[in-house]
């Protein structure tokens, strides 16, 4: 049996050390995992998409993105034709997104964002994963959390910020945790609801995702 081919996407800043909890059945499934790169002067999200589907190196591949890497995967969506795309605590349009990036995107606010600060880890995960982070694990935190080029950051937020996107694709498979800071569940649409599943829940709930990913990937072929 040909295998099927996953691409995980990290979330925004983050190394693909976040999926290393994560275990799919190896006589089904090959794992690729994807790195952010820093982006072209003036680069819009679609021409970054279409330059990271170029690592895309296999057919009816199966995409995974986390937060903007699940924005991301949409973004790159038209241009592999893939199996699946599954995002996670992320967003499907820009009407997902929470009020305060709405009113951020209005008043341009978002510019004013010191992303130089996010040289201190803190100040970064708790942008990142939002204010439930513990303390003890900011070292687990430095790891995950490994790119912090400024430019890297002030192009991320804007992108996420002013994403265009207003048609939810229904073929979209959306996992979200109903404690989820950074995306509110009260704001997304048609997913399947983790309990107590924070934004970071690809690390903190790695369990459930190991077992329920696999079904979910395999579901209607």
């Amino acid at each position: 049996m040909t295998k099927i081919h996953v691409y995980f996407m990290p979330g925004m800043a983050a190394s693909s050390s976040i999926f290393e909890r994560i275990h799919l059945p190896t006589d089904i499934f090959e794992v690729h995992l994807l790195e952010w790169v820093l982006p072209n002067k003036n680069e819009s999200l679609k021409e970054y998409a279409k330059r990271m589907a170029k690592n895309i190196k296999h057919e009816n591949v199966i995409l995974v993105g986390v937060s903007f890497g699940g924005i991301l995967v949409q973004e790159m969506k038209p241009f592999i034709n893939p199996k699946k795309v599954i995002i996670i605590s992320s967003v499907k349009s820009n009407a997902e997104l929470p009020r305060r990036m709405k009113i951020a995107k209005t008043t341009k606010a978002y510019k004013l964002i010191p992303t130089k600060l996010f040289e201190n880890i803190e100040l970064l995960a708790k942008f990142t994963f939002g204010s439930s982070i513990l303390k003890q694990k900011f070292k687990l935190y430095e790891k995950f959390l490994s790119v912090r080029d400024k430019v890297y950051l002030d192009w991320a937020i804007e992108q996420i910020i002013n994403w265009d996107r207003t048609e939810i694709d229904n073929e979209i498979i959306h996992i979200h945790g109903d404690a989820d800071e950074v995306f509110p569940i009260i704001q997304i649409k048609n997913c399947i609801q983790v309990k107590g599943g924070t934004h970071i829940m690809i690390i903190t709930k790695y369990k459930w995702f190991n077992e329920n990913l696999p079904k979910i990937m395999l579901e209607n072929g």
